[in-house]
């Protein structure tokens, strides 16, 4: 792709010139910030059949149908699916055979005049990719990050271009429609944690994907998913709720990593003001973690994603290396209850001061921030397989000059001993079980849950030769799929 980035306006104007384009722009909050760039530019006509804003609530329900919030994913659905469906009504007699219908919709909250709102949005475009085709769709999350309403709502409107401008000439390349969608700004002003692709030009998109895209290029610091595969917008997941975090590399998902999480629950329910039917469990995966052998490999990345849903985990994918920043970031969502688990080697790591040598105040920084919230930590004993030798939150060698640091926080709760985990899994170890694999060792079906097991047997991951005869065949199937005579078609990312 060429590096020169087209200006909004030529964006917009490219959009208006094309005929074949044609649709609604609904807009609920926050004025008409993307629409007015296609007036603005000229020959507005070719591509505008309708242009409406709905400030008040129940004009809004009037049109829309009755909703619980007005900044919100349904509310926008609603608003494409009404929109779309009404311009293909209207008009797919009289102009659809050379007419491609899209609507675009945002409902958004930007700065109010006291400064007390969250500044966010909604936004998203249901479109035909050509004339007569089956629909598809864009759905995004915005965070508007500038401190005054007219800066939100100018970055609002380029983002709507951008999104618009990708959807109809970008939506052959995900990757570089994503990393479109800032082209004219920066994400000092503009924050997209969330994008779903669906409909038949994006049937072949992994949304898992998508999501670490996001991140991996900067336009958010984490992004989430469901086990079904289904991308979640984080504050929707986490508001209001107690959050327990297990981080790992999960290569692959072991009974540790399981025990781990089962011990740690155990405990954090016990907590005053931890109720187990408003607690969100994740497992997180950092970018330093997937960049650990250089570029990022996206089959290794889907292969972590699949073994954990197959143990019905939701996962974070996150540019948070540092656990206070981990912190930070949870806080932002709820003032329930904390908690992250880690094994014994990771709480030893945790106090090691090169870390924080980018804070002015050291490791007392990181972990004043970190702990300030009432924040738990949750240790899973390390056993020495020589002696038989567990390594636990009372033995753990600490540097001198951070003990009696180490003991206070002990003594307060904020971190704590895991007892209820089994000791039969504690001589397992992810890097010799992945060893095991690659060596074609079956020893290494021991110590996964058997539901990771089947997974990876089926699918060949991590280097497992071992397949059933039916899931070779099938992967057969599915690579002859891809195209005739040896030329691939035109797919993104189905691994």
């Amino acid at each position: 792709m060429n590096n020169e980035r087209p200006s909004t306006e030529r964006k917009a104007l490219q959009i208006n010139l094309d005929p074949r384009r044609y649709g609604s722009f609904a807009e609920i909050g926050a004025g008409q910030e993307v629409v007015r760039w296609f007036f603005r530019v000229g020959a507005a006509a070719g591509t505008i059949a309708k242009s409406m804003s709905a400030y008040d609530m129940a004009v809004s329900d009037a049109i829309y149908g009755e909703c619980d919030r007005y900044v919100c994913r349904q509310r926008l659905e609603d608003m494409l699916t009404r929109e779309h469906n009404l311009n293909i009504e209207r008009l797919r007699e009289q102009r659809g055979d050379s007419t491609a219908f899209f609507a675009f919709a945002d409902t958004v909250s930007a700065r109010n005049y006291h400064g007390t709102n969250e500044c966010h949005g909604w936004m998203g475009i249901r479109f035909q990719a050509h004339p007569r085709d089956e629909d598809s769709q864009i759905i995004i999350h915005v965070r508007m990050l500038d401190n005054n309403n007219a800066a939100q709502q100018e970055a609002l409107g380029i983002v709507g271009v951008n999104l618009l401008y990708g959807a109809f000439f970008l939506n052959h390349e995900p990757d570089q429609l994503i990393e479109s969608l800032l082209d004219n700004l920066s994400t000092r002003r503009i924050e997209i944690d969330m994008i779903e692709f669906s409909g038949i030009a994006f049937r072949h998109v992994d949304n898992r994907v998508m999501s670490l895209r996001l991140v991996q290029l900067g336009l958010s610091n984490a992004a989430m998913f469901s086990a079904e595969g289904k991308v979640l917008q984080p504050a929707e997941v986490l508001y209001k709720k107690n959050i327990l975090v297990e981080r790992g590399s999960f290569r692959p998902v072991t009974h540790v990593n399981m025990d781990m999480l089962q011990a740690a629950k155990k405990t954090f329910q016990k907590e005053d003001d931890v109720d187990a039917n408003q607690m969100v469990t994740l497992a997180e995966i950092t970018m330093r973690n997937l960049r650990a052998n250089g570029e990022i490999d996206l089959k290794d990345f889907l292969a972590r994603a699949d073994t954990l849903a197959a143990c019905g985990m939701t996962v974070l994918i996150s540019d948070y290396f540092e656990y206070y920043r981990l912190a930070a970031y949870l806080s932002q969502y709820t003032k329930k209850k904390i908690a992250i688990t880690m094994g014994a080697g990771s709480l030893h790591e945790l106090f090691d001061e090169r870390y924080y040598s980018a804070l002015d105040g050291g490791i007392l920084e990181s972990f004043g921030r970190m702990f300030k919230n009432d924040l738990k930590l949750y240790v899973y004993p390390l056993m020495d397989r020589e002696t038989g030798e567990l390594t636990t939150v009372e033995n753990l060698e600490i540097a001198s000059e951070l003990r009696k640091l180490y003991e206070h926080l002990v003594d307060r709760g904020c971190i704590q001993q895991l007892h209820a985990y089994n000791p039969e899994h504690l001589s397992t170890f992810s890097r010799e079980v992945l060893k095991m694999i690659e060596e074609g060792d079956e020893e290494w079906k021991t110590h996964v849950p058997p539901e990771v097991a089947s997974v990876i047997q089926r699918r060949g991951f991590f280097g497992c030769k071992s397949q059933a005869p039916e899931s070779r065949l099938a992967a057969m199937v599915a690579a002859n799929s891809q195209g005739f005579g040896g030329v691939p078609m035109p797919t993104a990312y189905s691994v």
